[in-house]
């Protein structure tokens, strides 16, 4: 788990994710990257983190992909991140495509839903919560089990 201070540096992310992965005799390193973009005329989008409970999540996903001889690299933004700029890549390295295609999907999915992580717009300076486009974590509440 990577996170950074404002925009992500992409090219460098997944050149490194690459040099780490490339003698490990896998096939596949598929990488989503995702992309501030202009809704409702943001300047930026700002996001907070939970890290304790985003380790946890991602370490589910580890253990998940460990089951297909994968492995999952994730990077995320914190603080704003403006138009056109990168706030997340993730990506799946695996032995196989197919696997990797499926494995990509459900991790972007999952995050999208469970990631402890949250999203304000950014508008003439102002940071207001993004309340129309989160969710509500599951089991995120104070009295909540694992």
């Amino acid at each position: 788990m990577e996170i950074y201070q404002n925009e992500l540096d992409i090219n460098e992310i997944q050149k490194r994710w690459y040099n780490d992965s490339k003698n490990l005799n896998c096939g596949a390193l598929i990488t989503f990257v995702g992309i501030v973009r202009d809704d409702d005329g943001i300047q930026a989008l700002s996001f907070d983190i939970y890290e304790p409970l985003l380790k946890k999540w991602l370490q589910k996903w580890q253990n998940i992909a460990e089951k297909d001889k994968a492995k999952v690299f994730f990077a995320h933004s914190k603080g704003d991140v403006k138009v056109g700029e990168s706030s997340y890549i993730a990506a799946v390295l695996t032995p196989q495509r197919k696997v990797g295609l499926r494995l990509i999907n459900e991790f972007v999915e999952d995050f999208k839903a469970n990631a402890p992580i949250w999203k304000y717009d950014v508008k003439n300076g102002e940071r207001i919560y993004a309340k129309n486009r989160s969710q509500k974590l599951s089991n995120a509440g104070i009295l909540a089990k694992d």
